[in-house]
């Protein structure tokens, strides 16, 4: 039986999030924007649905676009501040471990006239608030900097960034994809003007994520979909209802057991890196231990391949690192900013826990890894 360790790239859905979607295929299927009864009485299930999902992150119902996934919504709110205060400067702030979500949306910016600064890490992962500062030019006009890195889970100080952006008329943006169910989240604590997050990756379904966008702002926001008037004009297409519907139950559970969950969860990985740390030789967690988020650990295994080890321990689905770049052949681009060596680039493992995750789980994993680390270690010339 496989043994799930992969919850940074998708999770499961929750049961209690399926049971609230289903009415959604089935009885009230109408079209929100349908003026009928039954198009009305949907239409007031997503706007409830959207004051759930606001208040998830301490902001206001009008303050929540639903778009496709988390990269929709990066590249929407970049996009769309860059081509609304081009006037103002075309100079933009982020760091060398973003999203590729973010990092080539800013690669497609510098195509068309704007400079983007991109900040380097230490080997924690984590953006100095000083580079970040005298990264600052009269005409930068937007910092995005994810609040939880995706392949090692550090935690960036988003406040101290907003609050000298806020003081330099600086928009800032936030990812809080890996972030969103792993610790409480308020968009008015962490001073952002925008915020994206996605539903799959809180045990809602794939297809869901979640622009916020400061009120104060939402006139500036240029839609990157033309056509209806969906989404306050920000977003055409006809809703996903049943996946709004799921989202908001999601964001439900996540607002009355995050802290439980996140201690739990913790305790898991804790466990889990404690063991492989103590019993299996020349390993190593790639980035900080204490400055990271409850989730996620990614771990150097010297002498030997990651995807020697996946495939030896085939019952355990974990990552090399992004799944949204999987299919490339190039090393990690978070590995590389941090400072890993150059071979154990190529020996680093993620793995990330979940809610449905067990201590019996846990254990098995680190004894079906350390038989096939000795396994491969015994065939390796470098050993």
């Amino acid at each position: 039986m496989s043994i799930y360790l992969d919850y940074s790239a998708t999770t499961p859905v929750d049961p209690k999030v399926f049971e609230a979607m289903i009415p959604y295929f089935k009885e009230k299927f109408a079209n929100p924007s349908s003026i009928h009864t039954l198009g009305r009485i949907v239409r007031e299930d997503v706007d409830k649905a959207r004051a759930t999902v606001a208040k998830s992150i301490g902001a206001e119902p009008h303050e929540i676009i639903f778009t496709a996934s988390g990269t929709s919504s990066d590249n929407m709110a970049i996009r769309s501040i860059a081509e609304k205060f081009a006037h103002r400067g075309k100079h933009i702030i982020t760091s060398v471990i973003e999203h590729k979500a973010v990092l080539q949306t800013c690669k497609y910016l510098e195509k068309h006239g704007y400079e983007v600064t991109y900040l380097p890490v230490d080997k924690d992962g984590l953006v100095s608030v000083e580079d970040f500062r005298n990264a600052i030019r009269k005409d930068t006009i937007l910092v995005s900097i994810m609040l939880v890195n995706n392949e090692i889970g550090t935690l960036q100080p988003i406040k101290e960034i907003s609050a000298i952006a806020r003081k330099n008329q600086i928009i800032v943006h936030t990812d809080a994809v890996q972030a969103m169910g792993k610790m409480k989240i308020d968009v008015g604590e962490l001073g952002v003007d925008l915020l994206t997050f996605s539903g799959h990756k809180i045990c809602a379904p794939k297809g869901i994520g979640v622009l916020y966008v400061d009120e104060n702002l939402k006139d500036d926001m240029v839609p990157l979909i033309f056509g209806g008037s969906q989404e306050f004009g920000l977003r055409a297409g006809t809703e996903n209802v049943a996946n709004i519907i799921g989202l908001a139950k999601a964001c439900e559970i996540v607002m009355e057991d995050v802290e439980k969950e996140a201690a739990y969860v913790k305790g898991l990985r804790d466990l889990f890196e404690n063991r492989i740390l103590t019993e299996i030789p020349q390993t190593y967690v790639n980035g900080s231990r204490e400055k990271r988020v409850c989730s996620v650990t990614n771990i150097a295994f010297k002498f030997i391949e990651a995807e020697a080890l996946m495939i030896y321990a085939e019952e355990i689905c974990c990552s090399t690192g992004s799944a949204c770049t999987s299919e490339s052949v190039d090393a990690s681009h978070v590995l590389y900013a941090i400072g890993v060596d150059p071979v154990d680039l190529h020996g680093s493992i993620r793995f990330s826990f979940g809610r449905f995750n067990t201590e019996e789980e846990v254990n098995r994993a680190v004894e079906m890894i350390k038989t096939s680390v000795e396994k491969l270690r015994a065939m390796s010339p470098l050993v």
